[in-house]
């Protein structure tokens, strides 16, 4: 499994945890399970995702709020972007991961699963981030 087919696989976890609103290693299992997927390498990442954005949660959402227009909230936040936001997040602050690389897939991935507005908003809300990781 080539790596944008893992996030695309992280991200669709994280959204299906965004609704459902938990996150364990059986719910890690059985989504795993159920799109059967048997690269062992896979699995792993999408089991690190998602115990680091657990782990993570507060700071990250806290990174997404700091990092939004004036006047927005998270709460305004469609759940696609906000778990496209979450892992791109995660992987550029906790992973160390060339942020150039992560802000195109998430952008790719936004235009794969969201509104016609999405990758404009993750573009922007992931440059804010990084200027202010540079600062």
């Amino acid at each position: 499994m080539e790596e944008i087919s893992r996030r695309e696989l992280a991200f669709c976890y994280i959204y299906s945890q965004e609704i459902q609103r938990q996150n364990s290693r059986s719910q890690v299992k059985l989504f795993l399970d159920c799109q059967e997927v048997e690269d062992t390498r896979a699995r792993e990442y999408v089991k690190e995702i998602a115990r680091g954005i657990k782990e993570n949660n507060e700071e990250i959402t806290g990174i997404i709020e700091k990092n939004l227009k004036k006047g927005w909230t998270i709460d305004r936040i469609s759940t696609v972007d906000l778990a496209i936001l979450k892992l791109a997040i995660y992987e550029i602050k906790y992973k160390k991961e060339p942020f150039k690389v992560i802000i195109n897939e998430a952008v790719n991935i936004a235009k794969k699963y969201g509104e016609e507005t999405s990758s404009a908003f993750v573009n922007g809300v992931l440059a804010s981030v990084v200027a202010e990781n540079q600062e």
